[in-house]
């Protein structure tokens, strides 16, 4: 079936930030002499702050304010060189103009993806953008359901994106339709098992498999 709603998530999937993102956990985490590997800072990601906290940090609650805090100075202040990967833009504006509408469900709170889409200039290519602060975090799918709820798009005529399980569970939840990226945070091989239509290796593949899937 044709499909009339694309959604992205956006770090790893749309935008190259996934170093900047373990790196800024990485400070979080010493500033407040918490142990953290680069492969626990990685897999998380996609996940809502609050529960990204209690998955690395389970044993000290009363840190995860400060250690948040900690996070967010350093990734705000050291994240000015993060952006699109090559090609996305190209991507978003041909698929708009072929008529699809465009969304974005991300574990950022709204404050940071307010601050990514400003910075990209993208707010106008979107329909609607859901944050994790707003509503409940990934693999939950009520970002998803309220994206479809707005637009008034059935479900099987909309597909998710993201480089995730996280992402990928969320859409098998209410079975919508969805497709995986490689270059980001999961393996191929975790992907996989929630059953996506394909799982694209670049930019590039992912932009021609979602023309085909729209045309």
């Amino acid at each position: 079936m044709q499909k009339q709603l694309v959604i992205f998530d956006w770090d790893g999937t749309l935008f190259n930030s996934v170093g900047q993102i373990v790196a800024s956990l990485q400070f979080a985490a010493q500033q407040h002499q918490q142990p953290l590997s680069d492969e626990a800072a990685k897999s998380i990601i996609g996940l809502g702050l609050p529960e990204v906290m209690q998955t690395l940090f389970p044993d000290v609650p009363e840190l995860h304010s400060a250690i948040l805090d900690s996070y967010a100075e350093h990734y705000v202040a050291h994240s000015q060189d993060d952006q699109w990967f090559d090609g996305v833009s190209d991507m978003l504006h041909d698929l708009k103009q072929q008529g699809a509408q465009l969304a974005v469900a991300t574990g950022k709170s709204r404050r940071g993806l307010d601050r990514v889409l400003a910075k990209t200039q993208s707010q106008d290519l979107f329909v609607m953008t859901r944050a994790a602060s707003e509503t409940k975090s990934k693999p939950d799918p009520l970002m998803l359901q309220q994206i479809l709820d707005f637009t008034g798009i059935a479900v099987e005529q909309a597909v998710m994106v993201g480089d995730t399980s996280y992402d990928l569970e969320m859409a098998q939840r209410i079975a919508m339709p969805r497709v995986g990226v490689s270059y980001g945070v999961h393996h191929v091989d975790i992907l996989q098992q929630y059953k996506p239509l394909a799982i694209a290796n670049s930019i590039s593949e992912l932009h021609q498999l979602l023309q085909a899937q729209i045309a």
